[in-house]
């Protein structure tokens, strides 16, 4: 059963993992007008994307150790 939550939270980190990816590349956009170039970033996206990819590190670690766990 432990094996199972682990492999859960596996594929939950990689889901977390993949939202925080693509939030911190949607967070910012650039625009370059005659040779300048402007950018403008979304600080909420990147905060929470930020909070994303925390959380896929922290169920990446426990599903590791309860999918690694002997009985």
């Amino acid at each position: 059963m432990k094996t199972i939550i682990g492999i859960i939270l596996i594929g939950g980190a990689i889901f977390l993992g993949y939202l925080g990816i693509t939030g911190l590349q949607e967070s910012s956009n650039s625009v370059e007008i005659l040779g300048v170039e402007i950018t403008a970033e979304d600080k909420g996206s990147k905060q929470t994307a930020y909070i994303q990819l925390a959380g896929a590190v922290i169920l990446l670690i426990g599903g590791i150790y309860l999918a690694g766990k002997k009985k």
